[in-house]
């Protein structure tokens, strides 16, 4: 075969499945994992849900992220025409891999132009970040290459009016080989603020003046305030706690802090190689994320309830805060 061996056809023969008289199709496509939160919706009573599931091993995942504008609560009683992914504020918790492929779809359902910008994503704003009109969607993928926790939010602008009225979510990259310690439950938080004035009619409306001069109304944990100090989170005894933390602002920045605890372990920005230990409070940037653990121990953190809140406690007096419920082991018994 002139200057061809054929070992070289075999090899090259079995490289494109070619064997015998046949072509065999055995060659494995890798695994896509497709969410479409239109269908999926976060729960958001009787709290929103900020439990989360371990992150799966596709490592291709797709996500339709629609936009929609949904009459919201924002405290008790306190209804607000929100701007949404997903149709919650905040947005659904997007979870991948380091290395994983992420595959995004943003469809404008709303009356008015809208866009989204992932602070995880190495890629141009150009290609990804503009905004589209109703009835337009956009679509683009890039390689989650950075672990750690990151803000999603609406870049359109007058931007800071886009985030205020809820346009932000959180993507968790997990390490390519994990955290480095087992967790019991794992826990995102949102700390945001909104801005609103109430009318003559009782009407709540955006006030976009106090945004810049950063008088906030509210200040929340995943989008309504005191939701988890009327509804706690809830872990038992010896339990490792983990939270993600992302701090969406707009404009303001979130000390995070557990009554009763101290973190054994925070990762600022969640990066896994930036290990601070023993920490009391650690501050979030306003479009930034850390990672925090804890554990609840016999004797030590044990069987009660912890306050967790921003110590900016004029934040906190405005929504910023929440309880965590640890039982004691014997309430374990009861479940399934």
């Amino acid at each position: 075969m002139s200057s061809v061996s054929w070992k070289s056809v075999i090899i090259g023969a079995i490289a494109l499945g070619l064997v015998g008289f046949g072509v065999v199709n055995d060659i494995k496509e890798p695994e896509v994992e497709y969410t479409d939160f239109g269908a999926v919706r976060t729960p958001t009573e009787p709290a929103f849900m900020a439990e989360i599931e371990p992150v799966s091993d596709a490592p291709i995942k797709e996500f339709r992220i629609p936009i929609t504008h949904e009459t919201i609560e924002i405290a008790a009683g306190v209804t607000y025409d929100g701007w949404t992914f997903g149709g919650t504020v905040p947005g659904p918790v997007i979870r991948v891999r380091e290395g994983d492929l992420v595959r995004i779809t943003l469809t404008n359902e709303s009356p008015m132009p809208h866009s989204i910008d992932f602070h995880a994503a190495r890629i141009p704003w150009d290609v990804a970040y503009q905004s589209i009109n109703p009835g337009e969607e956009i679509a683009f993928e890039f390689t989650a290459r950075d672990p750690g926790v990151y803000m999603v939010h609406c870049g359109t602008v007058p931007v800071t009016m886009h985030i205020m009225q809820g346009m932000y979510l959180a993507i968790v990259v997990d390490p390519a080989e994990g955290w480095g310690t087992e967790v019991d439950k794992e826990f995102v938080i949102v700390h945001s603020e909104f801005y609103t004035q109430t009318m003559d009619d009782g009407s709540v409306v955006p006030d976009l003046a106090a945004a810049m001069d950063k008088k906030a109304s509210h200040v929340v944990f995943n989008g309504r305030a005191f939701q988890y100090k009327e509804h706690p989170l809830e872990v038992d005894v010896g339990d490792r706690i983990r939270f993600f933390v992302v701090a969406a602002g707009p404009s303001f920045r979130s000390d995070f802090h557990i009554v009763g605890a101290v973190f054994d372990r925070v990762y600022p920005d969640g990066n896994p190689l930036n290990v601070l230990e023993r920490v009391q409070t650690y501050s979030v940037p306003a479009g930034g994320g850390a990672v925090f653990e804890t554990v609840f121990e016999e004797g030590a953190s044990g069987p009660g309830l912890y306050p967790f809140v921003t110590h900016a406690f004029a934040d906190a007096e405005k929504g910023a805060i929440g309880l965590i419920k640890v039982r004691p082991q014997a309430a374990t018994t009861d479940r399934p």
